[in-house]
């Protein structure tokens, strides 16, 4: 069986509520600057901010004259076997000492080896080793920053057999004895319960609500086989019903951010699903305690990753078949 997880402090983290935010996108640049719309926050990448001067500094600063903004990184390599990059944490101390986010994300994974980016966003094996190494890392690095730091669950396409755990213990235990932050995506816990056919309820159900300070929403692929994370499109249905089901056990608003990266749309489609997230988080709070979202198992994205789970990519470490055995 995996490892039990103990609680620590059941106090929820002391961040803003930011509201419901979007990703700030060079094809929005123009139309923020000039119509300067009405959004709760905007989240950066960081490394995207994370150079000596010119535009994108220059748009940066333009956009934080009226806006609250939020880093989010991809290439700390939090999992990976180097040690953290020093020069890119001070790079990046730099960056949060101009933008003063609330606070500050990354990923659970690892992306490079030996002095080489693989970018792209590698799942960890779940088990008590990397578990107490991202303790270490991850709470080294929100003392070097000086700002609350949270990491992110990732949608993955495979898993390792030396897993002892599920990926929700494992996020569970990491962020509460580093006393760090949890980074939501919804749609990520979505995809990967379809990849490797695990109950995306029980991984919503089983984080610690009290340390989520951020939700991401976001568009996906679904191949049939198994589902990509694209970033692409508008939120799918069965999405809403897991962000519900989050609102409700949290029993609070929490700063939540639509991501569309992919074949990104108009400034004004985007702003239709910020609309939806504000009914939806409205919906889901006024909801009685205990209320179920509304997920039926029996849809075609969750029978077909159900289907997968006996015979696909499983999640790591001892869980039961799709048959139940």
């Amino acid at each position: 069986m995996s490892p039990r997880r103990v609680r620590g402090s059941t106090s929820r983290l002391r961040v803003p509520l930011l509201g419901v935010g979007v990703g700030l996108r060079v094809p929005h640049y123009a139309h923020i600057l000039r119509e300067r719309p009405r959004v709760d926050f905007f989240e950066i990448i960081s490394e995207n901010f994370m150079v000596d001067g010119g535009k994108p500094l220059y748009h940066l600063d333009c956009v934080l004259e009226g806006y609250p903004v939020i880093q989010h990184g991809v290439s700390l390599n939090i999992g990976g076997p180097d040690p953290i990059d020093r020069e890119y944490l001070t790079r990046l101390k730099a960056l949060v000492r101009r933008v003063k986010p609330a606070w500050l994300s990354d990923h659970f994974c690892w992306s490079g080896a030996g002095g080489a980016h693989l970018h792209d966003l590698l799942p960890l094996p779940y088990c008590d080793e990397a578990v107490a190494r991202l303790v270490e890392r991850a709470h080294m690095v929100q003392d070097f920053l000086e700002v609350r730091f949270a990491l992110e669950n990732t949608s993955s396409y495979m898993s390792y057999t030396q897993s002892s755990m599920t990926e929700w213990q494992f996020v569970s235990e990491v962020v509460e004895r580093a006393d760090i932050g949890l980074m939501f995506d919804v749609n990520n816990v979505f995809v990967s319960s379809y990849n490797h056919g695990f109950d995306p309820l029980e991984f919503v159900r089983s984080v610690p609500h009290e340390r989520i300070l951020q939700i991401h929403l976001a568009g996906h692929t679904n191949l049939g086989t198994h589902i990509i994370d694209t970033h692409r499109g508008h939120v799918h249905d069965a999405v809403w019903a897991l962000y519900r089901e989050t609102l409700r056990l949290a029993a609070v608003p929490i700063s939540t951010l639509i991501e569309w990266d992919d074949e990104i749309p108009e400034f004004e489609v985007l702003m239709a699903e910020v609309e939806r997230a504000k009914r939806e988080q409205a919906l889901a709070l006024g909801s009685p305690a205990g209320a179920g979202p509304e997920l039926d198992p029996s849809t075609p994205e969750l029978s077909a990753g159900a289907a997968l789970g006996a015979r696909g990519w499983q999640q790591g470490g001892p869980r039961e078949t799709a048959a139940g055995d």
